[in-house]
């Protein structure tokens, strides 16, 4: 009984975030200049952050302060800050709520169907398998929230995949063999149909 309690308790954890998102909110004053005061980004090429599961952005967080992760517009806002803050930050973002957009109506079809059933012929998978049905992503797995999200943001990370220009830990592995098959027009579809994804 004990060891099913532990079991039980660890599970638990693991779905609970490390951070505090009250001290966290302290701590993103610099941030909301790119992805908004609440995480809703109002430039398409700045990710929203809001309702982005927590594991995710420490994560990437973590990828970003250390340099395996490159992004020139964030060099050095993250040196001075421990590995607590950086959990508070993604605990603060990961409980706003994201902010859905609209499809472009003439990307709805093809957006649809790679979202839901991928393209076979490719070899291309269904994003909904690892970012869920409702783009809410997979906490437990750090693969990240979709839904709302800025299509110049999701564009450009496709195309970074597909490039070799993003490639730092396994999972983004696993985006870049799946952004390699997908042309422009697949890549703008999916971008589109994402942001108005709920």
């Amino acid at each position: 009984m004990k060891l099913k309690n532990l079991i039980i308790l660890t599970s638990i954890f693991l779905f609970l975030g490390a951070g505090n998102p009250d001290k966290g909110q302290d701590k993103v004053a610099v941030c909301s200049a790119c992805h908004g005061s609440d995480g809703n980004s109002v430039v398409g090429l700045w990710p929203s952050l809001a309702g982005q599961n927590e594991k995710y952005l420490t994560k990437q967080l973590r990828l970003v302060k250390s340099g395996d992760r490159v992004i020139a517009s964030m060099t050095g806002l993250l040196d001075n800050l421990e590995d607590s803050d950086l959990e508070d930050i993604a605990a603060y973002y990961a409980s706003q709520k994201n902010t859905v957009g609209q499809t472009d109506e003439s990307k709805v079809e093809l957006g649809r169907k790679l979202y839901y059933a991928g393209n076979l012929e490719k070899g291309v998978p269904a994003c909904s398998a690892c970012h869920s049905p409702r783009g809410l992503g997979n906490a437990p797995a750090a693969y990240p929230l979709l839904s709302g999200q800025q299509p110049e943001y999701v564009a450009k990370a496709l195309k970074d995949y597909r490039s070799g220009a993003r490639v730092n830990e396994d999972p983004s592995k696993i985006m870049a063999a799946i952004a390699y098959k997908l042309d422009d027009e697949e890549i703008e579809a999916l971008s589109s149909f994402v942001h108005g994804l709920y």
